[in-house]
């Protein structure tokens, strides 16, 4: 009953990711129409109802364009868990500001980075000229197409793939 399932608005955009918990009680208040059934039947005492896996909602709702929250996850993400001095994967990533805090630099998309401890400790509170390193990517912030946000699940549920990809 808590596995994942792709909620699209009355325009087919993919808005949301719910529980089928959520989904059913949508599915059966007459909010949404199930879209594909790719789970099988939930038993109750009464009746056989399908398990959804995508559903669509029957009303349009407004939603303002979705933005990639900054969280320690994310960088990584947007970094592929690699080092961005020395090009490193590690499981024990740090993050690191391009221009030190102290410094003046923000805690934004454009100035933070994946580093391995290492160079993060051999970077110290310094800006990458002074120490003579050079970042492989440029940091900037991650697009926030579906395909990024909801890209994690496409691997365990390739029926989504037709509903996420273009938007």
């Amino acid at each position: 009953m808590f596995e994942p399932v792709l909620v699209l608005n009355a325009n087919f955009e993919p808005i949301n990711v719910c529980t089928t918990r959520r989904a059913v009680g949508l599915l059966m208040a007459g909010k949404a129409g199930m879209v594909v059934n790719g789970r099988g039947h939930i038993k109750t005492v009464r009746e056989l109802i399908p398990r959804p896996s995508i559903i669509r909602l029957e009303m349009q709702i407004r939603k303002p364009r979705p933005h990639v929250k900054l969280t320690r996850r994310e960088i990584f993400r947007r970094d592929h868990n690699t080092c961005q001095y020395c090009g490193k994967r590690d499981g024990s990533m740090t993050i690191d500001h391009v221009i030190p805090r102290h410094m003046g630099g923000a805690h934004k998309w454009t100035n933070v980075v994946t580093a391995c401890p290492q160079c993060n400790h051999r970077k110290g509170g310094r800006k990458v000229e002074e120490i003579h390193m050079r970042l492989a990517h440029i940091p900037k912030e991650p697009p926030a197409s579906a395909k990024y946000i909801f890209g994690k699940h496409l691997t365990e549920y390739q029926e989504w793939e037709p509903f996420i990809s273009g938007w």
